[in-house]
């Protein structure tokens, strides 16, 4: 599926990620229609597309060639009305979301792609209230959404065949990597591997081993820079030189175990959020939020396009 055939998505809601989408979207000449709750919506959109327009992942775009092909729509169903695509946005809250699926397959055509952004909540769970259950389909972003290329894309058992295949086709498109869950797990995989890497942070910041920004460091000199080339996996088959993975196993699996059982547990408590916040504070916290977020889509721009140059 391309761009090309996609010709109208629907974007329900404002907030941080669905305006990575809106910009997107229109960036890759998609007509897009907004539909929100908010009063202000429209200058709201239009005013954010100034920051976003300049982050995109092929360069600049005038705001206004933006704007241009972005409409806003007083209501979901008229959002959706005659829509090739619908990326849903909302509010964590699975009733929330139920009775908004709900609205959209009903006034949606019914080959459109229903596709939801969701971080938390599974297919199965989202689909409940319609007709066709399987036709919920949760395409989870990583932020920026613009810029970043993973979607993970999560479908239910009950999914008619080919569905999956028409998202992952829409992404691809967008010059997104979508990867498909094989199973629907609560978080789904890159928020797991985040919470798991951010537990040991907090243990390791309330145990006074590093600060903040110390640990900040750590992760940007080392791994960081290390996983924007290979995965995990890949990483420790080359750690195991000829050998591979293989000879890695071999001589160091067995103490795998027994790492894991020293790494911490930190309670997320007001003591611990407040040493992490007093020390965010410190080290970043006074820089706006324009500001953080320009120089992160920056640099994130920067490392996507080193890695897909020619080699």
């Amino acid at each position: 599926m391309s761009v090309e055939r996609q010709r109208t998505a629907a974007v329900i809601g404002t907030g941080t990620i669905a305006l990575g989408w809106i910009a997107l979207f229109a960036a890759r000449g998609l007509e897009v229609r907004v539909s929100s709750t908010r009063q202000d919506a429209e200058s709201h959109v239009r005013g954010e597309l100034v920051r976003y327009a300049a982050t995109l992942p092929d360069g600049a775009v005038a705001p206004e060639e933006l704007s241009g092909r972005i409409t806003f729509a007083a209501s979901v169903e008229a959002a959706v009305d005659g829509a090739d695509v619908v990326q849903e946005n909302a509010p964590e809250d699975l009733a929330l979301k139920q009775k908004l699926f709900a609205r959209i397959a009903a006034a949606a055509p019914k080959d459109a792609l229903l596709l939801s952004s969701t971080s938390t909540l599974l297919p199965d769970d989202l689909g409940a209230e319609l007709p066709t259950p399987g036709r919920a389909v949760v395409g989870h972003p990583f932020n920026p959404p613009h810029i970043v290329p993973l979607v993970e894309v999560v479908a239910s058992a009950q999914a008619e065949t080919g569905l999956v295949d028409r998202a992952v086709g829409f992404y691809r498109s967008l010059g997104k990597t979508p990867v498909v869950l094989r199973r629907a797990v609560p978080g789904f995989v890159a928020n797991r591997l985040q919470s798991a890497l951010l537990r040991e942070s907090i243990h390791l910041v309330r145990e006074g081993v590093v600060t903040v920004d110390e640990l900040d460091a750590v992760v940007t000199a080392s791994i960081g820079s290390r996983w924007a080339v290979v995965g995990p996996f890949q990483a420790f088959h080359l750690g195991g030189g000829a050998g591979g993975l293989r000879h890695w196993f071999a001589h160091l699996g067995d103490g795998l175990e027994r790492s894991w059982e020293g790494l911490g547990r930190p309670p997320v408590d007001e003591t611990t959020v407040a040493l992490l916040l007093a020390q965010a504070d410190a080290s970043f916290g006074q820089e706006p939020y324009d500001v953080l977020a320009a120089r992160r889509d920056r640099g994130q721009n920067a490392v996507i396009a080193a890695l897909t140059e020619p080699s």
